[in-house]
């Protein structure tokens, strides 16, 4: 819901509910923020960190996600500053039309959108395989999937993000304790031996045989894990200084970078190249079940964050110019409750009606996650944010930088896209395509060894 002056035509009863509802959302401080932007961010999906690991090696593993979280952190600060510029963006999606004018709202709206449906499904399935897990059961699974729908339903039902703060502490407590409870299982278990016998050790190099589709799908594990970038414009709205943004991001991004490099790094030195994804499934059976039971937060609150998010757009879009919008009416609560079910509903269906939905997903984050956390934003500084020619002294740092960034982002999307669709399918032309690049790649891998 953007800042945006009020209709003419309004009674008084309307104006107020207005004024009480623009009270109710921007009362979002930056330290509540970053307790949000953490939940919505860090999930089960570090846990699958260390099979990333293991395919690239601790150095490249280290490095790249060293790096890449200091990329997302300085693309998050373009996408903030185009926020506080131009007021009227009040989700990601709003840029499109200041880059594109209609043609770039659509498109910007279809793929924030849908990203974000596909999203809530993952959690969905998550959900599903949890409960799977801890029960033993898998003659369940359609119920289990329902369950997992109705609980991320009722966890998106609070409109504001300040209202669903409190959530995030239990949210990030869930997480912090299920990655600490699995480098002690495995931590265990190494110092028995109980690896040794199953598992080579970790190496500071990828692992022999890597394939290139192989070492791109690992590295989209990393990227992937810095992919706040999208929600980031939905959650300053809520801010009441919006300018303390960049505290959160540094917040953010440092302890991505931590948890991410710990739990990649240390995990992956217990068990060895035959760790599993998600680690906690290297942890044994039982190990395994009560890590789950400790992340079902983590499951539902951070998926319900994502339905929120994108709730909020469409409803602040339908009601734009109405109180119907700040959900503090029955028309505004019966709207958006029913606007949750919807997407939740889609996002389930979605979810168990395409049975390859991880590679389908793979391909729409590679699509969409590169741009909207790494070479869109760029593309902001350049058209948005720049101040005179890119090459005068004054802008001649930001430029360099946000070139690399750009680089990054397209590399990540090319190489990304033909990763996932190769894992697709196989027919002749990507084998031809995949042996090229797998020879290029063994390569230089040979060459940096004997140098």
């Amino acid at each position: 819901m953007a800042s945006e002056g009020l209709p003419k035509d309004l009674s008084d009863p309307e104006i107020q509910g207005i004024l009480d509802g623009n009270s109710r959302f921007r009362r979002l401080g930056w330290k509540r923020l970053t307790v949000i932007s953490i939940v919505e961010a860090i999930a089960l999906g570090s846990l699958g960190l260390p099979s990333a690991f293991a395919a690239l090696g601790m150095v490249a593993g280290v490095i790249l996600t060293i790096g890449l979280g200091f990329v997302a952190i300085y693309a998050g600060y373009n996408i903030g500053e185009v926020k506080l510029r131009y007021p009227q963006v009040g989700h990601y999606a709003d840029v499109g039309h200041l880059l594109l004018g209609s043609l770039g709202s659509k498109l910007f709206v279809g793929s924030f959108v849908a990203l974000l449906v596909f999203v809530i499904g993952s959690h969905c399935l998550t959900g599903a395989i949890a409960f799977q897990n801890i029960t033993q059961s898998s003659s369940c699974s359609i119920i289990f999937s329902v369950v997992s729908a109705a609980i991320l339903m009722l966890l998106a039902i609070p409109p504001s993000f300040a209202e669903i703060a409190i959530l995030g502490y239990i949210d990030f407590a869930s997480i912090l304790l299920a990655i600490g409870v699995t480098m002690i299982a495995t931590g265990i278990q190494s110092s028995n031996g109980d690896f040794a016998a199953d598992h080579s050790p970790w190496s500071a190099w990828p692992k022999p045989g890597l394939t290139f589709s192989a070492a791109i799908v690992a590295t989209n594990n990393i990227v992937f894990a810095y992919s706040f970038a999208g929600c980031l414009p939905s959650f300053m709205e809520d801010m009441h200084t919006p300018e303390d943004y960049v505290k959160t991001l540094w917040w953010l991004g440092g302890i991505q970078i931590v948890i991410y490099t710990l739990t990649g790094s240390i995990i992956y030195a217990f068990v060895g190249q035959g760790v599993q994804s998600p680690a906690l499934l290297s942890a044994g059976p039982v190990i395994s079940r009560v890590v789950f039971g400790i992340a079902l937060p983590v499951i539902f609150i951070s998926g319900s964050i994502n339905t929120t998010v994108v709730c909020r757009y469409i409803h602040g879009k339908i009601y734009r110019d109405s109180v119907v919008r700040f959900v503090n009416t029955a028309k505004g609560w019966t709207t958006w409750l029913g606007l949750v079910s919807v997407v939740t509903i889609l996002a389930w269906i979605i979810a168990e009606a395409i049975p390859i939905f991880s590679e389908l997903l793979s391909i729409i984050s590679s699509l969409f996650v590169s741009g909207l956390s790494f070479y869109i934003p760029p593309i902001m500084w350049y058209v948005l944010l720049k101040e005179g020619e890119w090459y005068e002294k004054h802008n001649l740092k930001p430029a360099i930088l946000n070139g690399v960034v750009f680089l990054v982002g397209m590399i990540i999307f090319g190489c990304g896209t033909y990763a996932s669709i190769a894992e697709l399918v196989s027919p002749f032309p990507f084998r031809l395509l995949g042996s090229i690049a797998n020879y290029i790649f063994h390569r230089l891998i040979n060459l940096n060894r004997v140098q």
